[in-house]
């Protein structure tokens, strides 16, 4: 199975409310697609989020690098050729990680439909069903609250809270949503960077202190701050999760030789894809550290990607891929099958994607 061409394509959904964190809000959900087509014709699909405040990557970076730098250095390649594929894929050019990631996915789409076999069986298959939460975007508490109970009436079990834009509002956010839900509901809080290390000490714990139970906090502190990041770990009785703090392998060794978060985010955007996904769930695994398999807010198909990591690998033990439910319609003909908070996995090849409508080229 030889690489013969790469498309690159554009798809958008409309979001069923605006998502907002600590450091942007948007509408629509707009990924760039990519076709790898081969000489046996089967096509690999996979897809990327430009998330500039995240990545720094943007949508002409990304269709730049793929056509300039990707395309030229693994076309012609055979598919067999995985770990040739990766190394090239990985040193064609320095970051556009997102850029990357979209190649991978395909490529390993097309791995999974080589060997006629879902992808999570060749990723490791632990099991074929996983549960997400739902984030709740940051906006007044009443607005975060009703949409809470919203959440809760469909069933769903864990909620991922945004916070960040206004710690003492942030209190009252978490108080009002927790005497709404009750205490059978997990609340997570996503900060975003959005504190100072003394801030986010100073307000987890008067969140603590008012019997909010949350099962962790997410990112607190601006990425590069590693000794402000341990700083919040060592000084809250809550779990800190490491997400922008880790984009490659070496930033996870980082943070799990220094303890300074107790959970990692990954993020196939951030990984360049599965293939650096992959290690880091090794090292976890060597560090004893469990690993949420979260997302940008991305469509179905780079999703459905995560999702099959997620199923594959017991070290993943929090699930946040919650994009594709978010959004107003589903133009991905199969992939993951998502009932609200349950994502199951079908028994086609690769990503058990069929076809993609309403892309434009």
């Amino acid at each position: 199975m030889i690489i013969k061409d790469i498309i690159i394509g554009h798809m958008s959904a409309p979001l069923k409310k605006p998502f907002k964190t600590a450091i942007r809000s948007v509408n629509s959900v707009d990924d760039i697609i990519v076709k790898i087509i081969t000489n046996t014709g089967n096509i690999g699909f996979g897809s990327a989020a430009s998330t500039a405040l995240v990545t720094g990557d943007t949508v002409e970076s990304i269709e730049g690098a793929i056509k300039n730098y990707i395309k030229k250095s693994i076309v012609g390649m055979d598919i067999e050729n995985l770990e040739g594929i990766f190394l090239k894929l990985n040193s064609c050019i320095v970051g556009n990680t997102s850029a990357k990631a979209a190649v991978d996915i395909a490529i390993y789409d097309l791995y999974g439909q080589l060997y006629n076999t879902p992808l999570y069986k060749l990723l490791g298959g632990y099991r074929n069903k996983i549960e997400t939460d739902i984030t709740i975007s940051v906006n007044s508490p009443e607005e975060m609250t009703n949409d809470s109970i919203e959440a809760v009436k469909l069933g769903y079990r864990v909620l991922k809270i945004k916070v960040g834009k206004d710690s003492k509002l942030d209190i009252e956010r978490m108080k009002a949503i927790r005497k709404a839900v009750g205490y059978d509901i997990k609340l997570r809080i996503d900060a975003n960077q959005g504190w100072e290390p003394k801030e986010a000490i100073r307000t987890l714990r008067k969140i603590e202190d008012a019997g909010v139970d949350i099962e962790f906090v997410e990112q607190p502190v601006i990425a590069s701050n590693l000794e402000g990041l341990k700083m919040v770990t060592d000084n809250v009785d809550m779990q800190v999760m490491a997400d922008e703090s880790v984009f490659s392998p070496r930033d996870a060794v980082k943070v799990m030789e220094m303890r300074a978060a107790d959970l990692i985010n990954i993020k196939l955007m951030k990984t360049a894809g599965i293939y650096n996904a992959l290690k880091i769930c090794s090292l976890a695994e060597v560090y004893g550290m469990e690993c949420m398999l979260g997302c940008m807010l991305e469509g179905k198909v780079s999703v459905t990607a995560a999702v099959h990591l997620a199923a594959a690998k017991s070290i993943i033990t929090k699930i946040d891929l919650d994009g594709p439910v978010l959004c107003s319609r589903d133009d991905v003909v199969g992939g993951a099958i998502y009932d609200n908070y349950n994502i199951t996995l079908s028994e086609k090849p690769g990503l058990g994607i069929e076809d993609i409508k309403n892309i434009v080229f």
